[in-house]
């Protein structure tokens, strides 16, 4: 394109003449500066230059951030990493080397973005979700995203967001809102971790959270108090109970005292509860994990006892029978992942029975198929969305559109290994997911997702609606 065509396209030398004439009339003191900013919000913005580089996220394992530039500033974003990565998810690229980061580096993500996702953005309009986020898979052609890595491509992807936002001069989550066709936007009922155990702590305890979610708070704000103030009661009733010592972490915040049955572990959250004074208006959530400690067709309740008896080895129906008492026993509206992800038929049932949510995520991994195939069979009813399992802001958009269809429930959710980038946080505004699980009501990549609502209630004042009760009803 010649710099005339380039004028012709994008009617510059009709702005340039507004600019100047417009300069005149401000009899500004500086008139090139004047009109360097007037052309500034008329030109319209381009993709110029994409820079990425090595960071590490909460757990101190590597990951890839990304700053993107247009004329309009810079972008940046990072990408949340999972354990394990698993087999219907995309792939992130790690280098392998055993030597550095104990293979964990993403020198080779980073150089893909570099030098082959650079080369073919640059140039392109950033409010252009669908065509940024195409050409990056075409790029790659694999279909996990294995050959620049989807962790390359959704820190790239979610830049662009970012980028697309500022040159339409809107919030990002109204942006997103735009691209999922929504106009309507609501605050989500946070999913508080606050008692942690299978794979993201050092306890005997089986299943992975126990969380609270404050459905009878009046906004957003209020609910944040529910949660913090829960928590902090929390701490008290596991000092009291078992010492000082007792008040361990797990990876996401959550507490993580030395017990082994779930019955235990809600008794204290239970208390916490109770002592806060709003037992009513908070419900338990719990993410039993159960891919982590099935064997065959069994489920080892104590895989993580040193001194296993082996007689906590339950079958399918005994799962359910547990899950039915404890929602019987407790205030439990939610169950995540409550059976090995290819027991599709034990799901199932639990999910016909109606005694709560039942959110897929080992089993679905934010995959289009196996959410179809959930949908089909009626296997759960609620889709735990992951930005980095399927790869692209685009596709994210189309998954929750697939599950709203159906008339299932939505989490937007953190991973174990988190970083301060609050994206997550406008996505659940943008598409009305009506539920966030960002971790504990601590450590700073957790609060910076549950700081940002906060920011995005206060923003939209009256028009801020907090689903509250509704949670399910999106």
């Amino acid at each position: 394109m010649t710099v005339q065509e380039y004028l012709d396209k994008h009617m510059l030398s009709r702005k340039i003449e507004d600019a100047v004439n417009a300069a005149v009339k401000s009899k500004s003191p500086d008139p090139v500066l004047f009109i360097s900013n007037h052309m500034r919000k008329s030109v319209p913005s381009v993709i110029t230059k994409i820079q990425a580089r090595q960071i590490l996220d909460s757990r101190g394992i590597p990951t890839v951030e990304v700053d993107l530039f247009t004329n309009k500033g810079m972008f940046r974003s990072s990408c949340p990493g999972g354990d394990p990565v698993g087999m219907y998810e995309a792939s992130e690229l790690r280098d392998g080397d055993k030597g550095v980061y104990l293979g964990n580096s993403v020198k080779r993500a980073v150089r893909n973005i570099n030098e082959k996702i650079s080369e073919a953005l640059i140039g392109m309009d950033p409010t252009l979700q669908t065509q940024i986020d195409q050409a990056m898979i075409d790029l790659d052609k694999t279909e996990k995203k294995s050959e620049l890595g989807a962790n390359a491509i959704l820190a790239v992807s979610i830049a662009a967001c970012k980028a697309g936002a500022a040159e339409k001069q809107v919030p990002l989550y109204r942006h997103i809102a735009e691209l999922a066709g929504r106009t309507d936007l609501t605050l989500p009922v946070p999913a508080f971790t606050v008692l942690s155990g299978g794979k993201h702590a050092g306890n005997n305890l089986a299943l992975q959270d126990i969380m609270i979610l404050p459905i009878g708070a009046i906004r957003f704000e209020e609910a944040l108090q529910m949660g913090s103030e829960t928590y902090h009661h929390l701490k008290a009733v596991i000092t009291e109970k078992y010492g000082q010592y007792g008040c361990n972490f797990g990876e996401d915040g959550g507490f993580a005292p030395n017990i082994s049955s779930f019955t235990e572990g809600l008794d204290l959250v239970k208390e916490a509860i109770h002592r806060t004074g709003y037992s009513e208006r908070i419900k338990i959530a719990i993410d039993v994990a159960a891919s982590n400690f099935c064997i065959g067709t069994k489920y080892d309740l104590d895989f993580k006892s040193p001194n296993k008896s082996g007689q906590n080895f339950k079958s399918g129906e005994d799962m359910i029978d547990m899950y039915k008492e404890l929602c019987s026993d407790y205030p439990i509206v939610s169950i995540e992942d409550p059976f090995d992800k290819e027991d599709w038929e034990h799901v199932k049932y639990l999910s016909a029975l109606g005694v709560c949510q039942v959110v897929g995520d080992d089993l679905l991994m934010s995959n289009p198929k196996r959410i179809e195939r959930a949908i089909r069979e009626s296997a759960c009813n609620t889709f735990l969305l992951k930005v980095n399992q399927i790869g692209t802001v685009t596709e994210a958009i189309e998954v929750v559109k697939l599950a709203k269809d159906a008339q299932w429930g939505v989490i937007t959710s953190h991973r174990c290994g988190e970083t301060e980038d609050t994206f997550i946080a406008d996505l659940s505004v943008g598409l009305c997911t009506g539920q966030i699980k960002a971790g504990a009501p601590c450590r700073g990549e957790r609060l910076a997702k549950y700081n940002q609502l906060l920011r995005i209630e206060e923003e939209l004042g009256d028009k801020a609606a907090y689903v509250g009760e509704d949670w399910r009803s999106l």
